[in-house]
């Protein structure tokens, strides 16, 4: 992922930041819980699209 670009993303929901876990390949959002997929180097920034984070599921 451009560095450039995850600078700048927000999550679509809240418009807060995004974290970018490079072994799953998705941005997470912490408010929302939810997992944004990256798929061929871009991000899937739709709600219908991100995975719901479960409780057990720890975000640093």
């Amino acid at each position: 992922m451009d560095r450039k670009l995850l600078d700048i993303l927000v999550c679509p929901l809240c418009k807060g930041p995004l974290v970018f876990l490079k072994d799953q390949q998705e941005l997470i959002c912490k408010a929302d819980r939810l997992a944004y997929p990256i798929r061929d180097d871009i991000p899937v920034m739709l709600e219908q699209e991100a995975r719901t984070l479960a409780a057990e599921d720890e975000v640093k």
